[in-house]
């Protein structure tokens, strides 16, 4: 790598993700050697399938900005979340573009549950759908959708908890059957924020979904996404959080929680998230995960919150979503609401 960057490829026995060093290096000298030369990170995150690892960076709690500084690499805007309606106990104090992911407070925000069962029939980490649960690209319910994120582990919990993992959905629309390709090209997503009383659980239970101002309408998202920088086709969805399951999921098929488009969906995602596209990272303070919500999907792990503290940092990339969305405004500041 330029820069004098390492870059080790594999953080699974399939290749995917990388991890990338610069030795003897802190936060600061790492952050200032990657600005010297801009595109070297960026062009390891789409050499590796969209994660990155750094460890190391543990300096950046101590000097946020460092963080928002990397982050300006992997895209022209990085996200004000005072801007964009985020609550303000979840966003950094000095660095509106960071938002704060912790159990305690002011954050106060609760793991995901434990699978049930916890662990697979084969006494396995459990991480294919359905049995785990979350998996989602960030803010797919907005158009244009975002590029990269990065996640800090300013404080941790102990191995075995609090892990998160990631899916190559590259890797998982490469194997796909010639007839599922066939079947799913040119097929959209219907995708809303989980807040707004669509999610399946709602929608099974039959409770009434409240009226949706413009910048809260369901978005579509293609199922298939060409990813803009390396050309490659990448599957693009999340599971019951972050999907419409009153007029969706999948726009144009039989709708609803038990309609075709729902067995589709689900179908896709069990075969996104087998084990062999997946992996899982356990957080050590100072590590730095940059991923790639173009062509990857991700998910959070429980962790003890009753017993254990956990900090995270988390800024948004955006600004080359691919040719599909020029030009588009943005959904999610649409006016006269």
């Amino acid at each position: 790598m330029d820069g004098g960057f390492t870059l080790a490829r594999g953080l699974t026995a399939g290749g995917f993700g990388g991890t990338v060093t610069l030795a003897g290096a802190g936060a600061a000298e790492f952050v200032a050697a990657a600005e010297a030369t801009p595109g070297a990170l960026p062009a390891a995150l789409a050499e590796c399938g969209g994660v990155l690892l750094i460890p190391g960076m543990g300096g950046m709690a101590e000097a946020p900005e460092l963080l928002l500084r990397l982050s300006r690499l992997f895209g022209p805007e990085v996200e004000n979340y005072r801007e964009t309606g985020m609550a303000p106990n979840m966003i950094h104090p000095e660095v509106p573009e960071i938002f704060v992911v912790s159990n305690i407070p002011p954050v106060c925000r609760t793991p995901p549950a434990m699978p049930d069962p916890p662990l697979t029939a084969e006494g396995k980490f459990p991480v294919q759908f359905p049995q785990r649960r979350g998996w989602h690209s960030d803010q797919s319910y907005r158009r244009p959708p975002p590029d990269v994120s990065l996640f800090l582990g300013v404080r941790t919990v102990p191995r075995g908890q609090g892990q998160t993992l990631f899916a190559d959905a590259t890797a998982a629309y490469e194997a796909l059957s010639p007839e599922m390709k066939a079947r799913i090209e040119g097929l959209d997503g219907l995708h809303i924020s989980g807040g707004l009383g669509r999610r399946r659980e709602a929608v099974l239970a039959g409770t009434p979904a409240p009226a949706l101002k413009p910048s809260q309408l369901p978005q579509r998202q293609p199922l298939v996404r060409e990813h803009p920088v390396t050309g490659k086709r990448a599957l693009y969805m999340c599971e019951y959080g972050q999907m419409d399951w009153l007029e969706g999921p999948i726009f144009g098929m039989e709708p609803g929680p038990h309609g075709e488009g729902a067995k589709l969906l689900e179908a896709l995602m069990a075969h996104c998230t087998q084990e062999r596209f997946v992996y899982v990272h356990e957080w050590t303070p100072g590590d730095l995960v940059i991923w790639d919500n173009r062509c990857t999907l991700h998910a959070a792990t429980w962790f003890d919150a009753e017993h254990e503290a956990r900090v995270m940092w988390r800024t948004t990339v955006s600004g080359n979503p691919g040719a599909l969305y020029a030009g588009e405004a943005k959904s999610w500041l649409v006016a006269a609401e």
